[in-house]
């Protein structure tokens, strides 16, 4: 392979500055040049600025013919509420991977919410000297995906309203005259998007007047259940005060009151379309067959019955190219899609990899990240994604602190905002070693997919050898391939360098199998069952809610969809207090839920909430513009 043309040796300084200070230090690479080290002609990309490219889908089938390099998944052990760093890990290994072992690699990461960028957490651009750059870009707009998503998701929303408004207010005639009106010449004709909906209810005519009034009836009223409506309207923008809302109060809605709420952008089902989607053909189908809700005799109603998954469609067909942007060090990153990793998968794209794995090549590298925990974030990969996908990793990688080890052998609690307890500074062996219980649980799960799991030890500057030897130790004991120290937010890649060679070890020793934990043709509860088994849980149980919810889906065709747990991240169990590797315990289904176009059931453990709220002192006091070089200032 010939040397890339945009690598970039970092000037480390000692103590690490602040993400952003780091950011606007260094000047990227043309996004151009990046797109030629990966062999991107010009019509391969659309520009987006100097520093971002949309790059085109088609791409694939010029590459149709060419192998697939190596896939590996990052996830972590379970988190502290201030996070262990896979967003920076995923980054240092891939600049290691391509700034200093001669790799081709490409990292594929989600978009961030601005909701978190302003609020409590902050961006998600990695860390220290292993970022994504312009920072700033990649944390606020981007290329307007999510923009793409709020417009689409607010537009079905728009649209189950007044459907519901219009039924109320007219005839079978007058609805039908208004969806089927006569042109000049006194000739009805369906849109395209109709027959999509004569289809599901068994009429085969293709002429409007030829419909009986009992076809009419059923073609023209949708007869929604307001009550089942699970549709919400979203913005990108953390509002507590938009959880619960009514619409419809104002005089020309005729008193068609309901209660709704808004969801942060990033929860909206059509995120989970764009991730999991193969194709743009796949999104108008996946887009068509979402279920807002049903009727009053029960059966589902989509977005294609609503006439609307065309259109929704149309807003999308920018979206669904991933963007290509880069790190601190000139290495390639594809950015695209984000969805929640409780309600929905928590991976980035299908088509991001799919692209990526040919960008490299055989014996390159693809490293993109899973959402908070292994448990469920690596979960949702394999049973989800690559279910989806069809593609196989090789290499899963378990990102641990000395920090979170800690807390999960007993530690004090960990609260984001407030100092950190003397005990997760000063050496405690001990501590470390109660807490690799959590660690070995996530290895020898992860290990079950059939794939090689090196942990990567993420070190903070109070860790000891010791401490980090501990950590070795019992990752190796529970069948781990390696497991090794990395610096990579203080060193870049070079901090990264031992990781990226177990990564290659680990996937050139590993075979094309992934075992799925559960298979798609058993029941939705063995489904269930089989994922919380996997937490350490005894026993399943279900509210009578979930019950009806389970009967509803079954009774509709949904069983045979993957399911997609909606847990906390911060333990194994439902409990976010039960640190270490609870087990034993019952696991609550509260109630379930199915994101029928994305493609599986999410069961709801606990309260869950779609829509964050801002803390008392925002992320938004410290951001700010330098009005003379139009940098932005204070983003972390």
């Amino acid at each position: 392979m010939s040397p890339s043309k945009t690598i970039r040796r970092l000037e480390v300084v000692s103590p690490v500055p602040a993400d952003i200070d780091i950011a606007n230090s260094v000047d990227p690479f043309p996004i151009a040049a990046i797109a030629e080290d990966l062999n991107l002609g010009s019509k391969h990309y659309d520009l987006y600025g100097k520093y971002k490219a949309k790059v085109l889908l088609s791409v694939l089938d010029d590459l149709q013919g060419s192998e697939d390099g190596y896939y590996v998944v990052v996830g972590g052990i379970s988190p502290t509420p201030l996070g262990e760093g896979k967003s920076t890990t995923t980054v240092g290994l891939c600049q290691a991977l391509g700034a200093f072992l001669d790799k081709k690699v490409v990292t594929c990461l989600r978009q961030p919410s601005q909701g978190p960028t302003f609020g409590i957490k902050g961006g998600a651009a990695g860390g220290g000297y292993s970022q994504v750059i312009p920072m700033d870009e990649f944390n606020l707009h981007l290329t307007g995906d999510i923009h793409a998503i709020t417009a689409a998701n607010n537009l079905l929303a728009a649209a189950i309203d007044t459907r519901i408004f219009h039924e109320a207010s007219q005839s079978d005639k007058a609805l039908f005259n208004r969806l089927c009106p006569p042109n000049k010449e006194g000739k009805r004709t369906f849109a395209n998007v109709m027959f999509r909906r004569l289809q599901k209810l068994g009429i085969s005519k293709t002429n409007p007047d030829e419909l009986t009034p009992d076809e009419v009836k059923r073609f023209v009223r949708l007869d929604i259940d307001p009550d089942s409506i699970t549709w919400r309207r979203v913005m990108d923008v953390n509002d507590r005060f938009l959880r619960k809302i009514t619409v419809g109060q104002g005089p020309e809605e005729k008193g068609m009151i309901r209660e709704t709420g808004f969801d942060i952008a990033v929860a909206s089902e059509i995120m989970a379309v764009l991730a999991l989607t193969t194709s743009l053909a796949e999104m108008r189908e996946r887009l068509g067959r979402m279920v807002i809700g049903n009727s009053n005799a029960g059966e589902p109603i989509t977005a294609d019955d609503l006439g609307v998954g065309g259109a929704l469609t149309v807003l999308m067909k920018d979206a669904i190219n991933p963007t290509l942007m880069q790190t601190l060090e000139g290495t390639p990153v594809l950015v695209h899609a984000g969805p929640f990793a409780n309600i929905a998968h928590g991976n980035s794209s299908i088509v991001a990899d799919k692209i990526a794995l040919k960008l490299v090549g055989k014996g390159g590298f693809v490293v993109t990240e899973a959402g908070f925990g292994s448990d469920i974030g690596t979960e949702k990969f394999m049973n989800i994604k690559c279910r989806y996908s069809g593609l196989v990793p090789q290499c899963a990688i378990i990102v641990a602190t000395i920090r979170a080890l800690k807390m999960h052998g007993g530690g004090p609690e960990v609260v984001a905002g407030k100092p950190l307890d003397r005990a997760y500074i000063a050496e405690n062996v001990a501590l470390v070693e109660a807490g690799c219980v959590n660690l070995s649980r996530h290895i020898s799960n992860t290990k079950a997919y059939g794939v090689n799991v090196v942990v990567a030890i993420n070190k903070f500057v109070t860790d000891t050898d010791a401490e980090m030897n501990a950590v070795r130790t019992a990752a190796l004991a529970a069948g781990a391939f390696d497991a090794v120290v990395c610096t990579h937010h203080a060193h870049g890649g070079k901090g990264a360098v031992d990781l990226g060679t177990a990564v290659q070890r680990a996937c050139e020793s590993q075979s094309q199998t992934l075992n799925f934990l559960y298979p798609l043709d058993i029941g939705i509860k063995e489904k269930i069952e089989a994922i919380a088994k996997s937490y350490g849980a005894s026993g399943v149980e279900y509210s009578e809610q979930a019950e009806k919810q389970i009967k509803m889906y079954s009774k509709q065709g949904f069983s045979g969809l993957p399911i997609c747990m909606a847990k906390t991240q911060y333990s194994f169990s439902h409990i976010p207090s039960q640190k270490g590797a609870p087990s034993g315990f019952v696991l609550p289904i509260r109630d379930m839920r199915a994101s029928i176009g994305a493609g599986f059931i999410y069961p709801l453990v606990g309260t869950m909430s779609t829509m964050p709220g801002l803390p008392t002192r925002p992320c938004f006091f410290d951001i700010d513009i330098d009005i003379t070089t139009g940098k932005v200032l204070g983003l972390s």
